[in-house]
Parts: structure tokens; sequence; C-alpha cells
């Protein structure tokens, strides 16, 4: 039969219609809220199983273009590579829902999720996650846990839930939280800068709005969000979630359907061989858990291994791989919990120590190398016009947008010593670009620049994205680009058994591998700009994720100062820096910096080698050149011509004199004549003959001499008059 539930929920309705369409699939809903149309599926194969310790999971979350009635961009006119909203989207989900599986589950599952309409003020992501859960909830797999997202905003002061696109684009706070009636299973969070008048007593011109007074300054701030706030409005969140998934659970569980057997690959570890490894090598397994590379432990581990089979060989490798693996988890832990140590011998607070070496690269604009322990990123800057922007068009955009501050991630085979093909990014380097993007975009001040931070992770052992984000910030500097605060990333872990814990600092591969969190904190040291948590255990408490992130403050301040004190010593690349300068001037006066046919411009790009972007209405000048003595020459030149200096002749003129010029060009209304010193004077057609004329052409002809006299200095004009 056929069924329609409809859920009035916080400051959004949603309608899922059952068993309509799609019923070959294991479960399907068609959902709709707004204007806004989904249909997601999951379907498991029944026949197939994998005999590997991972969950074989797929998530594709698919826009289609007709959705808004738009076409596909571009000159292949169907959707094909993901967007990176799409690959983004598709983790978001995939993230949210991995926890909810039980170990061992091993039957290869894939969860679709199309858009079939669409509207501007639905918030996709949200509704992607919804409609997927509640397909992964209605079908035939063994699931009857409810996983919703919600958004909160913060506009004006004032916390908004589920805003809509356009509450989002005014909001401070983007915070995207997923889970259950009782867990918080995953967070994505930013902090949104933004542009606020003080009043500064600095005698400068602002920068930003020529209406404000020279008085008045837009400074960026940074909106970091403290964390005492933060847990307050993930208290907030974790209600709504409650409530949600409640309603859906309700209103669900009597269509769901009967569940049947599917293979769980558990298999039971011989304790023969635990406990023969506890015995006789425990010693070599903490010197191989002490080799910090992911590639030295490896090889450690698979030593062991190998003297074990030379002293059992009657025993299977594969489970006696699984056996050491079990007891180096156990080691790990165990030493984390016991004795307050982690296998490098840090402390649970400490950071590994952190190098940092500035613009190593001599022909990049600004480059930083970071290194934290065996985590290495080299983070690249470009800078360029506006024209240099990425061009996109989202389906819920009214037209083309541009990325004018981008972060690309590049984490190649070699930096975990492995060899594999370099390609394009998947979504994990998709992911941590976006989440570094994230933590440095709403402190960077861009004046119009469009800015470009790659980072290429040279060695990783843990918290490469917040790597990127220490070397993004140092990258800006070194570029002279003003950042707002100092802005630093941490990598948070925990280790929990029964009611004992241990929140760890600065994570390793190692901790990340065997721990139960991975939780990622970028920010100030007064508050927060970006966070990433995914749970391992199936959700965490709010006084667990408050003490994580009140350690995670100690350790980005700790780093924060290492940066702070490694900007002193940065060299400006200034062969190769390109600078801009944004300033203003009267609009009256642009006319004048232009020159007649465009030669005053002409003469200053190329007196100064600068490009100059000019806003006629506002009187905005913007420069960008190749150094930054061209630039100030150029606005010096540009101030001088407002000012009356470059007005004033190189050959003396005053009224009444009488030279003889040259004609340059002829115009409707007069002629532009060149006169002695390389100055330009304009005779208007009334005053070229005693008598009426209706074309300057019928008196004189471009390259004429003609003796004028000055008649008048307007501004920066002068006016003549035929002589007599």
């Amino acid at each position: 039969m056929k069924y329609t539930i409809e859920l009035a929920l916080n400051n959004k309705n949603e309608a899922y219609a059952l068993n309509q369409v799609a019923a070959q699939a294991n479960g399907a809903v068609w959902l709709k809220s707004g204007n806004t149309v989904i249909l997601a599926t999951v379907v498991v194969d029944e026949t197939d199983f994998v005999d590997e310790d991972f969950l074989p999971l797929t998530v594709q979350y698919i826009e289609k273009s007709y959705a808004a009635g738009k076409f596909p961009g571009g000159f292949i006119k169907r959707e094909t590579k993901p967007s990176d909203f799409e690959a983004l989207t598709s983790r978001i989900v995939d993230r949210s829902l991995r926890p909810l599986f039980p170990k061992g589950f091993a039957n290869p599952i894939q969860i679709s999720i199309l858009v079939l309409s669409s509207d501007n003020e639905s918030d996709l992501q949200v509704l992607a996650l919804n409609a997927a859960s509640a397909a992964l909830y209605l079908s035939d797999i063994d699931i009857f846990t409810s996983v919703s997202g919600v958004r909160i905003a913060k506009i004006d002061g004032n916390i908004v839930v589920n805003p809509t696109l356009s509450q989002l684009k005014k909001s401070t706070l983007d915070l995207y939280l997923a889970g259950s009636r009782e867990d918080m299973l995953m967070i994505e969070m930013q902090a949104n800068g933004s542009d606020e008048a003080v009043i500064v007593d600095m005698g400068i011109e602002p920068f930003i709005d020529p209406v404000l007074s020279n008085q008045t300054l837009l400074q960026r701030q940074s909106n970091a969000i403290g964390e005492n706030e933060l847990i307050e409005i993930l208290a907030l969140a974790q209600n709504e979630l409650k409530s949600a998934n409640t309603a859906y659970e309700n209103a669900f569980k009597p269509y769901a359907k009967s569940p049947f057997e599917l293979k769980c690959v558990v298999s039971e570890i011989d304790t023969e061989m635990i406990e023969y490894v506890r015995t006789h090598h425990t010693d070599d397994l903490k010197r191989g858990i002490n080799q910090m590379a992911k590639t030295e432990r490896s090889t450690a581990l698979r030593t062991i291994r190998k003297t074990i089979m030379g002293e059992m060989p009657q025993w299977n490798e594969h489970e006696l791989k699984k056996a050491i693996e079990q007891v180096k988890r156990s080691m790990v832990r165990t030493q984390i919990l016991d004795e307050n140590i982690r296998a490098d011998g840090r402390a649970l607070n400490e950071v590994r120590p952190i190098t940092i070496e500035t613009n190593v690269l001599p022909s990049a604009h600004a480059s930083a190398l970071f290194t934290r322990g065996q985590t290495q990123a080299l983070v690249i800057l470009t800078l360029g016009g506006a024209k240099d922007a990425q061009m996109y068009e989202g389906l819920t955009d009214s037209g083309t947008q541009n990325e004018a501050f981008m972060v690309h991630y590049n984490f190649p085979g070699f930096s975990v010593g492995e060899p594999s093909l370099i390609g394009a990014p998947r979504r994990r380097e998709l992911g941590h670009g976006n989440l570094a993007k994230r933590a440095l975009e709403g402190a960077t001040v861009r004046n119009g620049q469009t800015i470009r931070l790659v980072s290429e992770i040279l060695e990783s052992n843990g918290s490469s994205s917040m790597a990127t984000v220490c070397g993004g910030y140092m990258a800006l500097r070194a570029g002279d680009i003003e950042v707002c605060e100092p802005i630093a990333g941490v990598a948070m872990g925990m280790v929990q058994e029964g009611d004992r814990h241990a929140i760890l600092s600065d994570i390793m591969g190692l901790e990340d591998h065997d721990g139960d969190l991975d939780f990622k904190v970028a920010g100030t040291k007064e508050g927060i700009t970006a966070m990433q948590m995914d749970i391992k255990l199936g959700g965490i408490h709010l006084d667990i994720l408050k003490e994580a992130l009140y350690q995670a403050a100690q350790a980005r301040a700790h780093i924060i100062d290492i940066m702070i004190a490694s900007e002193e010593s940065i060299e400006l690349n200034e062969g190769t820096l390109p600078s801009t300068e944004l300033f203003h001037v009267d609009p009256s006066f642009i006319g004048d910096i232009i020159g007649q046919a465009g030669k005053t411009i002409r003469e200053i790009i190329e007196k100064f080698d600068v490009a100059i972007d000019i806003d006629k209405k506002k009187g905005s000048v913007k420069l960008t050149g190749k150094n930054r003595d061209g630039i100030k020459g150029a606005r010096d030149h540009i101030e001088g011509i407002v000012s009356g200096v470059e007005s004033t002749p190189k050959v003396e003129y005053k009224v009444g004199d009488v030279v003889n010029g040259k004609v340059k060009k002829i115009v409707d209304f007069g002629a532009f004549i060149e006169l002695p010193g390389g100055i330009d004077g304009l005779i208007h057609i009334s005053k070229l003959s005693d008598g009426h004329i209706t074309r300057v052409s019928d008196v004189v002809s471009e390259g004429d001499e003609l003796m004028v006299e000055i008649v008048e200095f307007k501004g920066n004009k002068i006016g003549l008059a035929r002589a007599k």
C-alpha cells in the first residue's frame, strides 16, 4: 500500500511518500520539503559479502540539473563528475550513518540520494541525511535507529535552528550536527567572518566603503566562537536531534519492513595466539609500537609476525596478524589509561615538536613548510585578481558564483610510504581541504584578491588537515596577507573503557587507528573557527566533549605561540610576490586618471608595471602589480593627479598665454590640442572660429598646427581658444 507521512519539525515541514517509487530497492523514500524533492534508496547485496575488517558502504549524493530548471554546465549537457558540494555531502551522509552498522557487517550496501527538484531556500545537506536515514530505517535491513541532521545559525546574536539558505548567508555560525535520539555522531562547524565598522583615529581613507568618514575603518572579524558558548549550542542541537528522531521513529516504525538475516563476519581470534604473543613478545611489541612512522611500525610488526611463524609454523599467518593487532591495540590503550603515557612517550596533553620554515620556494608567491612530529605540510600561496576566482554554479544558486578563497589539499601515497598513483582528489582530500578553508577563510582579509592555498602533504602520521591549517596561516603571512588573528589547528583523540576515559592532544596515526575519537579543532586563542568530529563509539556525552574542547584550546595556544615567533623571521619573496592595494578617490577625478582616450592610465600601467581596476561610481581604485615599489609609485602618481600635483604643466602656463599647438584628436564638440611640454588642452567648437560652424573637421584636421590662447583652468583641464 502507498502511504504519506507528514512531519512538522522545527522551522521546516517534511512529507515522506512510502511504497510509491523504486519498489525494487531494499528501502526507498520520496521526501518533499517546500519545493525540494529528494529520492533516497538503499540497496544491499544479499548474496555477496566482504571478508575484510571494514564496512562495504557506498553513499552517493547526486544533484540533477533539471531539478532547478538548469542545463549542466560545460560542453557535455549531461551530469558527469560530481561537484565538490556533491562529494562533500556524500561524505557527510556516510560519516553520519556508518556508526549505525554492527561490527562485522559484510554485505555490500549502497545508499543513493537523488535531488529531483530544488528550491532556493532548502538545506539540501540536512534533507539528504534525513531522507537517507529514513530509507535505511524503513528497509528490510536490521537497523532501527533514526539519524537526522540539524543546522544551527547565529544571526544578529540570535540562535536559529534549521535556517533557510538566505538566513544562513547572514549567519556568523554554520554548525551542522548529525545524531540519533541519544548520541551525537558527527559535527561540522564554521565560524563565518564579517566586516565591522569601527571608529579609529588613523587619519586615512577607508579601504572598503567610500561613504564612511575618514575616521571610520572596516576591520575583519573572525567571529571565533568560545568553548562555553559552543557547548551550550551543542546542547540545544542535541535536544533538537532527540525531538526530531523521536518523531521520525514514532512515524516510521509501523511501516518498517521485516528484517532478514544478513551475514556479519566476526571472526574469533585464537586466544592461544593472543596469550602466546603477550607472554613471549610483549617487549618486541612495545619497541614496534614506538616506531612512529607507519612504514616503520608496519615493518616492526611484520618482523614479529615472521618470528612467531618461525616458532609456531602450524599457525595461520592471517589469524596471527589479527592476534598481534589486538594485543597491540590493547597495549596502546592500557598504557594510556593506566599510566597516562602514550606510545611515543608523550603526556596526554603534549603536542609533538614543531618546526616552521617560510618562503622555501623562491618562485612561488609565498610558501610555508610546517612540520609537527612526523606530519609535514608544504603549503603554497598564489595571489590573483578577481578574474582568477573559481567559477561555479550550485543547484540552489541563482547564477554563477565566484570562489575567491581556495584551499586545495593533496595527499600522495609517498607521504605514508605507499606506492600509489597520484590522481584526481578523492572525497577525503576534498573534505580535508574544505575543513582548512573553513578554518582560515573567515579571518582572512582579501581586499578584492583571489587567494589559493595548496597543501602538499609530504609526510603524514596523524592530523595532516590540521597541519594544513597551521601551514596555511603561515603561508598567508609569508605572502603579507592580513589575517585578523593567528589560527592553528589540532587533532584530538580519546580512549574510553567503561567509566574511564583519556583525552589525547595532537594524535598520531596509531592513536587515531586504535582510539575512539577523531576530533579536529581549529581556531584562535579566543575561540573556534572550524571543527569536525567523527565518533567511533556510537556517541559522545557533552561533558567529555567539553573536556576535549578545553584541552584543544590549550594545544592551540601552544602552537599559536610558536607560529607567532616564526612570523618574526619571515622574509617576503619581494621579487615574485604580487602586491594589491585598494583605495578611494573622489569619483569626479576618475576622468583625469583615465585621461583622454585612456592615455594617462596607459602611461601609469606601462611606467609602474601595474594592473588598474577602477569603479567609476564608487571611486575605488585597485592596483595590482608584481612588486610593492610599482604599486606605491602608481598610487602616488594617481593621488598626485587628484591633488593637482600631476596637473601642473611641465611648462608653466597662465591665462592669456598664446602658444603653437598640434591638433591631436577631433571630437564632435571640439578638438584636443597637444601643447608644448606634453600637456593637452581642449578647444571647444565655439572657440574655433568667429563664425558659426557645424563640423570641427570643416576648420581643422588632425595633425594641423594651430595657434591657441589659454583662456581658463578648470580643475586639471585647460580650456583653449583660437588665437586672433
